[in-house]
């Protein structure tokens, strides 16, 4: 296994990938996202490979807030059901710290669904602390 960026011709295997986790897998609208992710300083994207087969990707960016200092934030983290716990999130969690850590940023963050209790223990046993429960809210435009 080994971690690349990811690349414009990467959207159907991305696309497939946000399936497992109840998102759309229609890879045209991911794809319009995805160049507009590509083109941003402040976002990186990888992925999981093996012999040819995308396992995982990891979406961060450097959020800026006026009431804090700038941190980076993991937007998105999959692995595919069939590979989950050997490595490769734990991988993908490396690469996004690193990314952090040479840009100058002291801290990375990452939100959770509250139902995915899974995705919590990972995220503690890579060394991440709770921070705060809150809810999100949005409005149709």
């Amino acid at each position: 296994m080994h971690l690349r960026p990811a690349g414009p011709d990467d959207a159907p295997a991305l696309a497939r990938l946000s399936g497992e986790f109840g998102y759309s897998e229609e890879v045209a609208p991911l794809r319009e996202r995805l160049f507009a992710l590509l083109r941003q300083a402040d976002q990186t994207l990888w992925l999981a490979e093996e012999d040819g087969e995308v396992l995982g990707w990891m979406n961060a960016r450097i959020n800026h807030q006026l009431e804090s200092p700038p941190h980076a934030e993991i937007t998105g983290l999959v692995v595919t059901a069939q590979r989950r716990s050997q490595g490769i999130g734990a991988a993908l969690v490396a690469q996004a710290e690193h990314w952090a850590r040479e840009r100058g940023l002291g801290e990375l963050r990452v939100r959770s669904r509250l139902e995915r209790t899974l995705a919590h223990a990972f995220y503690r046993r890579q060394g991440y602390a709770e921070l705060k429960s809150q809810r999100c809210f949005g409005k149709a435009l």
